[in-house]
């Protein structure tokens, strides 16, 4: 977001804030950031809630606010004054943020006020901005949605209500934004999975974690066949782990003190649950935990025995599902969620191949991407580097200026436009963070290539040298698509649905037009079978027409319609997903064409 576009959204927040106290007028305010694509400001009502009849009014009075041209000016204020201000306001929230800026250090304490034409204040709010110079540079404005949020994003403190909207300098910017909005509703995988019967998560079963249906579980293996395949072609090696591990491996690691935060409690597995229902407690329990990550894992099968230089590089993969805390008002579909499959691999090499292994990895992930049907110019690259004046990080000054620079270079000599990003490190390394943009413009993690100096040396792995002595491997450690939850749900949008035929769960629907015709299409598609062509024939007793809205509302990329005619024909009528005009082909050829269209995954 460039800076003027980020000063005309916060001061919209200011509009919206103003808007707000005109129709609540005992409204508490709390925070009203500039975000990615508009802003919020976050309100508590008491008992009251906001409608969709008050958005609209709301809406209407920031227009009004916005055409009175009100300025918008900073001031300082004493700390202490300001505090004895705000409260005389009765304003709780903006009143313990006063308060916390006093006790960083802060003396004076940042203002912003809207001034009409009449020189008297309309609205006045604590804020560092930026903002712009008078409301009337705001432009465009839209209101979008209301929606819950902790206060300061955490569960224990009041749910208030969050109003979001967006802004733009014109008006026609706005329309277009909110015309993809549309098309990004219609795209939504949530929205989509229930329609094409792909997945549901379901409360009884548990939040975050999502249930597959049969076609939304053959689109998952076709995809994970893909993957096996591309791996053991480019010299992987399969491996697989538990979903639950010792105590004392995550405290090996490190991650039972630098990660905890997005792991869950500790398991005891030193008893059954009924055993742990009754009166005695077990005195040394057997303490397990869900595995946020493979890594340790892979480590652990690595110091099963000695290796040698000449091994190097091993290149171990897994699709491992793990187990990472999220807060349940931050899941979202597929997207964020509980428990996840992560499609890992971890190479452990030496320091003269690190190098080379950094580069293979960087075009495999391009490779994937572009097979997948995404384009390169989409996805933003991120080099992820510690914070110096943050302790979150394990390791020596020295190991971590190495891998930041090696990261850095080969980055560069692949190309890669990237950007910094400070203190987006892991504890135990830098990485390559790659964002898919989805039909919004919304950036998701995706793939990432970790550069690991760290876990080598906490589990004290060592391999024999070419002088026979004692030396300790790199690692990195590397996931493609991330997650395969949240790249299906990207895929999803992506296509809107409508896979190609390579990836569709049912690549060809044959539509009976009576039962005298189900014998000979359920043989057409046995046949089609044989070919490794996914065919799915609907013989209900619907109408033909019926039928034919049904497939065309799966976007199953081809029909075939069978009655009488087709029955005594050698030809195939065939109806292509999005074409008006229905094609003929010999069995022969459209045969053919599927297979070409499988092969070259189009």
């Amino acid at each position: 977001m460039d800076n003027k576009l980020e000063k005309i959204r916060h001061s919209a927040s200011h509009v919206l804030a103003q808007a707000v106290l005109e129709f609540f007028p005992d409204a508490k305010l709390a925070i009203g950031p500039a975000i990615e694509d508009g802003f919020y400001y976050d309100f508590d009502l008491g008992s009251k809630t906001f409608s969709e009849d008050d958005l609209g009014k709301i809406e209407a009075k920031m227009h009004e606010i916005i055409k009175q041209d009100q300025k918008i000016e900073h001031y300082l204020r004493d700390a202490d004054a300001s505090i004895k201000y705000i409260k005389s306001k009765k304003q709780p929230y903006k009143s313990e943020m006063a308060q916390d800026l006093k006790a960083q250090g802060e003396k004076e304490l940042s203002f912003y006020k809207m001034v009409n034409k009449d020189g008297k204040a309309k609205f006045v709010d604590l804020c560092a901005g930026p903002h712009v110079e008078s409301t009337k540079e705001i432009g465009a404005v839209k209101l979008l949605r209301v929606a819950g949020a902790y206060w300061r994003g955490d569960e224990k403190n009041k749910m208030l209500q969050r109003i979001y909207g967006t802004a733009f300098t014109k008006q026609s910017e706005l329309d277009d934004y909110l015309k993809m909005l549309e098309e990004a509703k219609k795209r939504d995988h949530r929205k989509l999975g229930q329609e094409l019967d792909l997945f549901h998560i379901d409360e009884v079963v548990g939040l975050g974690l999502p249930l597959w249906h049969p076609k939304g579980a053959l689109l998952w293996r076709i995809i994970e066949d893909f993957w096996y395949h591309e791996h053991l072609k480019v010299g992987y090696n399969l491996v697989r782990t538990p979903h639950i591990g010792n105590k004392t491996l995550w405290e090996t690691s490190g991650h039972w003190g630098f990660y905890n935060e997005s792991m869950y409690p500790p398991i005891e597995a030193s008893q059954s649950l009924k055993e742990s229902q009754g009166k005695e407690k077990v005195k040394d329990p057997e303490t397990y935990l869900l595995k946020p990550m493979n890594c340790p894992f892979h480590l652990r099968i690595y110091k099963n025995r000695l290796h040698s230089y000449r091994e190097f590089p091993l290149r171990w993969a897994e699709c491992g599902t793990v187990y990472r805390f999220e807060k349940k008002g931050e899941l979202s579909g597929l997207t964020r969620v509980r428990g996840f499959t992560q499609d890992d691999a971890h190479i452990i090499c030496r320091a003269d191949q690190v190098e080379d292994e950094l580069g293979r990895v960087i075009d495999f992930i391009l490779f994937i991407y572009q097979s997948f049907g995404f384009k390169i110019e989409d996805i933003n690259v991120y080099l992820s580097v510690r914070d110096p004046e943050n302790n979150k990080y394990a390791g020596s000054e020295e190991g971590w200026k190495f891998t930041e620079g090696v990261l850095e270079k080969v980055a560069k000599q692949k190309g890669l436009s990237f950007q910094k990003d400070i203190g987006g490190a892991v504890f135990y390394g830098p990485k390559l963070d790659f964002k898919i943009k989805d039909a919004i413009g919304r950036e998701w993690q995706c793939s990432t290539l970790q550069f690991d100096f760290n876990l080598p040396s906490r589990f004290d792995i060592k391999f024999t040298n070419n002088e026979g002595q004692d030396e300790q491997p790199y690692m990195l450690h590397r996931a493609l698509f991330g997650s395969f939850e949240r790249f299906i749900g990207l895929l999803i949008e992506h296509y809107g649905g409508a896979f190609p035929t390579w990836l569709a769960p049912v690549q060809v629907q044959i539509v009976t037009v009576k039962d005298e015709c189900v014998e000979f299409a359920k043989g057409l598609a046995n046949e089609f079978s044989l070919h490794g062509i996914r065919v799915a024939v609907d013989d209900s007793n619907e109408t033909v027409g019926k039928k034919i809205r049904e497939a065309e509302s799966m976007r199953v990329p081809y029909m075939l319609v069978i009655g009488e005619k087709e029955m005594a024909s050698n030809d195939l009528q065939v109806r292509i997903r999005g074409q008006k005009e229905v094609e003929q082909f010999s069995k022969e050829k459209f045969i053919e064409r599927l297979k070409r269209e499988i092969m070259a995954r189009n």
